[in-house]
């Protein structure tokens, strides 16, 4: 019964925030309410200002946010996905990689201490947690994001959190940032989210932010860089939950032209 009820509720909001999606899309952040069930998204692009011509190094923030208004958890999350807009581009060649077997039983200070030159983000992820016999709780984890050995030529990540319960172990997600040619938007990566606390956990925030800094032939240079065009950046978003229900936004980020 509990299932189904999820289930309901989780389609009920696919249903009813697309006419708020539509015309939401110059939104910093959209919210959204359905029943006991809250849904949150946010993205920004930073710096705001560029100039007339080329690129700046620039980072990309995302928040992702599930809670429930009653006792009840909300749906699992399976997976992340965005597209980014095509006016940028990922500097990853030359900066140091990390590999999952480094990270492998890796407390998160650990890792951030094994990987330090491959650290290109940071964040924090929650979790509802509700073990048998047990009131439910939150778990939270400090999330890395590192840079890992490029695949088929892409860009590749490789996202670190670690869980207490029901034993303490890192939590390691590899995703790759694939070309595309789909409007305004150039890249596309799916962030698969792995089973946590055993599958007795749901997730209820991922936040993380990543773009670093480093010199390339006597320059600074990003990870991340980008042009403004059109006075925005822009990015779209889908949140699937492990019920077959999904949830996409799309969000722009001002930005203007200076010079």
């Amino acid at each position: 019964m509990r299932r189904g009820i999820r289930r309901r509720v989780a389609v009920a909001l696919v249903a009813g925030v697309v006419v708020a999606l539509v015309g939401a899309a110059a939104a910093l952040a959209i919210t959204t309410q359905i029943g006991p069930l809250k849904v949150s998204a946010t993205a920004e692009f930073e710096p705001r200002a560029f100039p007339a011509h080329g690129t700046l190094p620039t980072s990309f923030s995302s928040t992702v946010r599930i809670r429930s208004l009653n006792d009840k958890a909300p749906p699992g999350l399976k997976s992340l996905t965005f597209e980014f807009d095509k006016h940028g581009r990922i500097n990853f060649k030359g900066v140091p990689t990390c590999t999952e077997a480094k990270l492998e039983g890796a407390t998160p200070s650990q890792a951030r201490s094994r990987c330090a030159g491959a650290l290109i983000g940071t964040g924090v992820g929650k979790a509802r947690v509700e073990l048998p016999g047990k009131a439910p709780f939150t778990m939270t984890s400090p999330i890395s994001i590192f840079n890992a050995p490029p695949q088929g030529g892409e860009p590749t990540m490789i996202a670190h959190a670690w869980e207490t319960v029901p034993s303490p172990q890192a939590l390691l997600t590899e995703f790759s940032v694939e070309k595309i040619n789909h409007g305004r938007y150039g890249y596309r990566t799916e962030i698969t989210l792995p089973p946590i606390a055993g599958g007795d956990g749901v997730a209820t925030l991922a936040e993380a932010s990543f773009g670093r800094t480093f010199k390339r032939g006597g320059r600074e240079v990003g990870y991340v860089e980008a042009e403004c065009s059109g006075g925005r950046l822009q990015v779209y978003g889908r949140i699937s939950f492990v019920d077959g229900s999904h949830l996409q936004s799309l969000l722009s980020s001002p930005c203007h032209n200076e010079g």
